[in-house]
């Protein structure tokens, strides 16, 4: 009723001001081309050595192709600024829900308490996509255009947040989940977590056997393309690729495994295979405007929600590294196993770190947007711009009014791609509460990361960086540029006032006594057999009376490559200690092998021990035996480095 409401009046404002609708003649089109989880390196237009693109790059070489470019690191967040111009902050969709149920009306969105070694309560995401928003497809619609959304959407699981609801006349596409039941047909729907009546949404429909969903999509993209030649259209072709459960052609990824990456960066055959296919998919729908005259008449945007994924399926992920052999997932596990081996997804060098994460590989993205006579072909631009600028940029572009009572963040950079002016903005943010939260702020070649508290792999709350000098967020120069940070943090504050940003609340049930302990320096040691305290810079292990063998356990450990134990310890009666490892796929510690002997020399000096492990599969548990039968052993640290680059894996201090 809202969608219906808002055409007729549009109509009847359209007749009263003596105005038609758009034909075809007067209006560009618009195809918005989206990759899942596609990374800022992740082809040969960026720079990848590895994944082959040639339609990618040949889309490069007619539009300008952005070098600075960014979106939330997570998909409906994005997903959601595309549609509404709007920042996560201000539209609520604020992480990768939009597949569960909505929470009931009136709902708070902060929890009522947490653990008491929480020290805050962090605001919950919406699940779908406000009915309040005036998305992109809906005014389009309303200025004429055929609307049409194919693929992923992943912003609510009701019929009343689905894509025909929200503007878009035509739809295909599956359940709202994060990827596809299957890339290969039968696609089947997802029933996980559907309330009754709920297990069959969308409109997908299996073709043939072994059909490939990225190349279905793409018919289906024709199809609209070839029914709408003729009038104005928006074109949301939002591809699954390259997201989970990763299906591949296998005949792709045969040959992508003979191949190696020149850079030493990108080496995993399957995100080839599944790059290669939404390139061809690309290069279609590029051959379908040429073949139809449209080319020259067609607003090109080619984006993607977020950084590349550097972490699922890696064999240090613990989701996977806790599975039995025999557990229902491991079948694609396997799969993976055999041609990726312990890679992740992609790799994002030079840029730090990935998807879910606010480091510049989690949010850096490439973006190029081809429109004939209007956008010089073959140039690229370092301005700063974002999801939330596409909304404005394309109503620009063909001269269609912002709604009004509808605020929009974003700012068009029109003038940019016609190369006519600047984008007058002082600063562009992320907002992402969620997983390891933080607030970024990018203003010029600065950028600053603002944690809402420590976290025990990220222990300073404020990272500044000067990403022209240092793009790979190596250097932080908070402690050193404090005048900086100060300016930056103001800007942050100001966003947050802006945009009513859900910041973290304080947990009344906090208990700093509990959080300590979570803290504390041997956090992620277990001992067996054993006791610890951490005592003038030193932990001192005890043996408990009566006990044999005694160790340190750890599950922090998940590399699944050779290692290099450096242990700093003294005894006053030394003795003999081993290394002893149990990997994923073990229910048990195996009776022979994965074990290491070393000796600790008696005596009241600090003994620096190097112990070789020749770990070549993930590992699930690692455990230290000491020598403690005759007296306490003192460490001062334990790091697990890689054998090859010296690198800290993982390292114990006890201050």
């Amino acid at each position: 009723m809202r969608a219906r409401t808002r055409s007729v009046w549009t109509a009847v404002t359209l007749l009263l001001l003596g105005g038609v609708p758009a034909t075809a003649k007067d209006q560009p089109n618009v195809v918005l081309f989206v990759v899942d989880d596609m990374g800022w390196m992740d082809s040969s237009a960026y720079g990848s050595e590895y994944y082959e693109t040639p339609n990618m790059e040949r889309l490069a070489n007619q539009s300008m192709r952005f070098t600075d470019a960014y979106a939330v690191p997570l998909c409906s967040p994005t997903r959601c600024s595309i549609l509404s111009g709007q920042h996560s902050a201000r539209h609520g969709i604020t992480s990768a829900s939009g597949h569960q149920p909505p929470a009931a009306p009136g709902a708070a969105r902060y929890p009522e308490k947490a653990s008491p070694a929480a020290q805050f309560l962090y605001a919950s995401s919406k699940n779908f996509i406000d009915p309040a928003i005036v998305t992109l497809a809906e005014v389009l619609r309303d200025a004429g255009y055929r609307t049409g959304h194919f693929g992923k959407w992943h912003l609510g699981l009701m019929p009343e947040n689905r894509p025909d609801q929200n503007g878009f006349e035509t739809t295909w596409g599956c359940a709202p989940d994060p990827g596809p039941p299957s890339y290969f047909s039968p696609y089947g729907v997802s029933t996980k977590g559907r309330p009754t009546g709920q297990h069959h949404v969308g409109n997908i429909t299996d073709g043939p056997d072994g059909e490939y969903i990225t190349d279905r999509l793409t018919d289906e993209a024709l199809k609209f393309i070839e029914a709408h030649r003729d009038e104005p259209f928006y074109l949301n072709l939002w591809q699954y690729g390259v997201h989970g459960p990763w299906g591949h052609k296998e005949e792709y990824t045969t040959e992508f495994a003979k191949k190696s990456d020149p850079r030493g960066q990108q080496r995993n055959p399957i995100m080839a295979s599944m790059l290669k296919s939404v390139d061809e998919s690309l290069g279609r729908v590029m051959a379908k405007l040429d073949e139809l005259g449209l080319t020259e008449n067609t607003l090109f945007i080619f984006y993607s929600d977020n950084g590349g994924n550097v972490h699922s399926n890696r064999e240090d992920d613990r989701k996977i590294a806790n599975l039995s052999e025999n557990h229902p997932k491991m079948a694609a596990i396997r799969e993976w196993r055999k041609w990726a081996g312990g890679e992740g997804p992609t790799n994002n060098a030079p840029l730090r770190e990935g998807k879910a994460r606010i480091y510049e590989g989690g949010q850096r993205v490439p973006l190029m947007v081809r429109w004939p006579g209007n956008i010089k072909p073959g140039t690229t631009n370092d301005t700063v711009v974002g999801a939330i600028d596409l909304y404005p940029t394309v109503l620009d572009a063909l001269n269609v009014e912002l709604p009004a009572n509808h605020i929009v963040d974003g700012l068009s950079f029109l003038p940019v791609l016609k190369q006519t002016g600047r984008l007058e903005r002082e600063a562009y943010f992320t907002w992402f509460p969620h997983i390891i939260p933080a607030v970024s702020v990018r203003k010029g070649e600065w950028k600053l990361i603002r944690r809402f508290e420590p976290h025990r792999d990220y222990p300073e709350v404020r990272e500044l960086y000067n990403l022209v000098e240092d793009i790979g967020e190596a250097n932080n120069l908070a402690t050193v540029m404090p005048e900086k940070v100060k300016e930056l943090d103001a800007l942050i504050d100001g966003f947050i006032a802006d945009t009513g940003a859900l910041v973290p609340k304080p947990n009344p049930a906090y208990a700093p006594q509990v959080a300590r302990a979570a803290r504390a320096p041997d956090a992620g040691l277990v001992p067996k057999m054993c006791t610890v305290e951490v005592k003038n810079g030193a932990l001192v292990v005890t043996m408990e009376p009566g006990k044999r063998n005694p160790f340190l356990g750890t599950a922090q450990i998940k590399t699944g490559m050779p290692l290099t134990l450096q242990l700093r310890a003294r005894s006053q009666t030394g003795g003999a200690g081993k290394v002893q490892w149990k990997l994923a796929a073990q229910e048990e510690f195996p009776a022979q092998g994965q074990v290491v002997n070393f000796a600790i020399p008696a005596g009241s000096e600090w003994q620096e021990l190097l112990i070789d492990l020749p770990i070549e599969k993930t590992t699930q548990i690692v455990r230290l035996y000491l020598p403690l039968e005759n007296a306490p052993i003192e460490i001062q640290s334990i790091d697990y480095l890689d054998a090859k680059t010296k690198q800290s894996v993982k390292r114990w201090e006890f201050p």
